[in-house]
């Protein structure tokens, strides 16, 4: 394997004998697949397992390979996925740049320069200057920003996205969906969105898997 991008190979997923779902696809720098269904389909059992943190009781079969390296039997921090679930979730003991320098790779060394990393960051989600703020004072739609932020500062390889607009208005989700698409294409980021929202599917401009139907 020496291409670029994401790689499910020959994934298949039992629980106790039956299967939940079996997948290969492969998702380009940049892309997005949506992976839809209905609850208890099984979408975030696959991020899960992809993610590396797919509980025991399931039995597995497949590969997953990010540019072009097999991190089927990798630690979860050591495929670096970036994740984000339906809830921002922040750490509250955490200001919103406490947030993000938690991310940060140690690779990014001297404490100006990881406070440079981010700045950029926030600015880059429209959130400049809120280093010091307390996650618990933001809008829901600056806490996803600021989830978006967090995820991007760690270098991810990948973006695993878990219905993470599910519980914005209409008109955030809107917004935060376009931002995150963006910023992936921008990163050159393989992206895996499961959904059930055929809205969600719409704008992500890339192919669609359905599962459970």
């Amino acid at each position: 394997m020496t291409d670029t991008g994401l790689f499910i190979d020959g994934v298949a997923i039992t629980l106790e004998g039956r299967e939940i779902l079996s997948l290969t696809r492969k998702v380009a720098p940049g892309e997005v697949l949506t992976v839809m269904g209905p609850s208890g389909a099984g979408k975030s059992t696959l991020l899960a397992y992809i993610g590396g943190f797919l509980d025991s009781v399931f039995s597995t079969t497949g590969r997953v390979f990010v540019d072009g390296v097999d991190v089927t039997a990798l630690k979860p921090e050591d495929r670096h996925m970036g994740v984000l679930f339906q809830d921002p979730l922040l750490f509250p003991h955490m200001s919103v740049g406490g947030n993000l320098m938690f991310a940060l790779p140690e690779a990014v060394r001297g404490r100006a320069k990881r406070a440079a990393h981010v700045a950029h960051a926030l600015e880059g989600v429209g959130l400049a200057g809120l280093e010091n703020r307390d996650p618990a004072t933001l809008s829901g739609g600056q806490k996803a920003r600021v989830a978006l932020a967090r995820v991007l500062v760690s270098s991810p390889r990948a973006l695993l996205l878990d219905e993470p607009f599910s519980k914005l208005d209409a008109d955030l989700r809107a917004q935060t969906r376009e931002l995150v698409f963006s910023k992936a294409r921008d990163s050159g980021l393989p992206v895996l969105l499961v959904t059930h929202d055929e809205a969600d599917a719409e704008a992500a401009c890339g192919d669609i898997v359905r599962i459970g139907a």
